[in-house]
């Protein structure tokens, strides 16, 4: 700690992102990464950018990433934000809508980010138990509260939250902000962005980073009412007024654009999780309904810690979580068909199974 720190940072318990490894020939199953390469068109659209335009600032409104979302998700344009990465769009979010005189309700069990964004601005929040197979119960958030948000699907459980419950929810709680981070909703869930349609107290945060394989372009954005919208530019331009370079807009285009590679990469990656899961179950592995493009596992009869480290001894990384409750399971990233299958076949080597 050092004595030039504000008071606050000291008490301040940072994420903790899965680990980049610096070593050839793992096979890396850690950070839900997707396993295939962006669209061509990617690379196509940025070889072609005028490199003498990297000398002027980005768009401070990202127009052109902006319109395409609208067209995409048939909204307004004023109801898209954009953000450096669905992290930052999350933060922003925190600060404008949840310093509130009640407390925030969260799951307990969901993507850690959340816990430190409230110990940053000094949030007050509550955290509402996961039933016993890892569902969350929206009808326990029917109470008090200065705003709600959680992950559908969750994680790192990758259960899915129905659209029904969802609604249900809005319809009684009116009178705070429902943000429901939709990270991983394209494999296999369904999108509440028609809810943002008809509540003007819901937000619906995605990312480019899973779906569309472009997590190291940083790329975020919120679908909301105008209202909501208005709130994070706020912010935003009170913090950042260029979160997303030239760069990132002119591939995050050209991403959206190719459905028809979407729609190949995400089929692929859910119908190998379902492989991955019946494979896991056949080793005697429980092996929670997912809807993401990972899997969460545990063994009946050996530790995560072990199984991890038996898995990073044969050059396979996964993620573990030491959180009580969760300390013996897995989360396994679905990568490809072969990657899936040196796993099965690794763990098949194991002495215990």
């Amino acid at each position: 700690m050092s004595k030039y720190w504000s008071p606050a940072i000291s008490q301040l318990t940072p994420y903790v992102p899965g680990e980049q490894p610096k070593v050839d020939n793992l096979i890396k199953l850690n950070t839900n990464e997707n396993p295939y390469p962006p669209s061509p068109k990617v690379a196509e659209a940025i070889n072609h950018y005028p490199k003498e335009r990297l000398r002027l600032y980005c768009d401070p409104d990202a127009t052109a990433l902006k319109q395409s979302l609208a067209t995409h998700f048939e909204l307004p344009y004023n109801n898209i934000f954009v953000g450096n990465g669905s992290d930052e769009v999350l933060a922003l979010a925190f600060m404008a809508f949840f310093r509130q005189d009640k407390p925030l309700l969260l799951p307990e069990t969901t993507y850690s980010f959340y816990d430190v964004y409230c110990h940053l601005y000094d949030i007050d929040y509550r955290q509402i138990p996961l039933s016993d197979d890892f569902k969350i119960d929206l009808s326990l958030y029917d109470q008090p509260n200065g705003g709600i948000i959680f992950a559908n699907p969750n994680a790192p459980t990758g259960r899915l939250t129905p659209l029904a419950a969802i609604e249900a929810l809005l319809q009684k709680n009116t009178e705070s902000l429902v943000i429901i981070d939709e990270a991983y909703i394209d494999f296999g869930g369904e999108s509440a962005v028609e809810l943002s349609r008809r509540y003007d107290n819901v937000l619906i945060i995605q990312t480019f980073s899973k779906s569309r394989s472009l997590a190291g372009l940083r790329i975020g954005f919120a679908l909301g009412h105008e209202d909501l919208i208005a709130g994070l530019e706020r912010v935003k331009n009170s913090f950042n007024s260029y979160p997303l370079d030239s760069i990132a807009i002119t591939g995050a285009v050209a991403a959206l654009e190719d459905v028809e590679y979407f729609n190949e990469t995400t089929q692929k990656i859910i119908d190998c999780r379902e492989w991955t899961s019946e494979a896991l179950t056949q080793l005697g592995f429980d092996v929670i309904p997912s809807k993401t493009n990972f899997v969460f596992t545990r063994h009946a009869s050996l530790s995560g810690a072990d199984l991890m480290q038996y898995l990073r001894s044969n050059n396979l990384l996964v993620r573990h979580f030491s959180k009580p409750g969760i300390e013996n399971y897995l989360r396994i990233t679905i990568g490809t068909q072969q990657e899936m299958t040196t796993l099965i076949d690794t763990l098949k080597q194991h002495p215990s199974l």
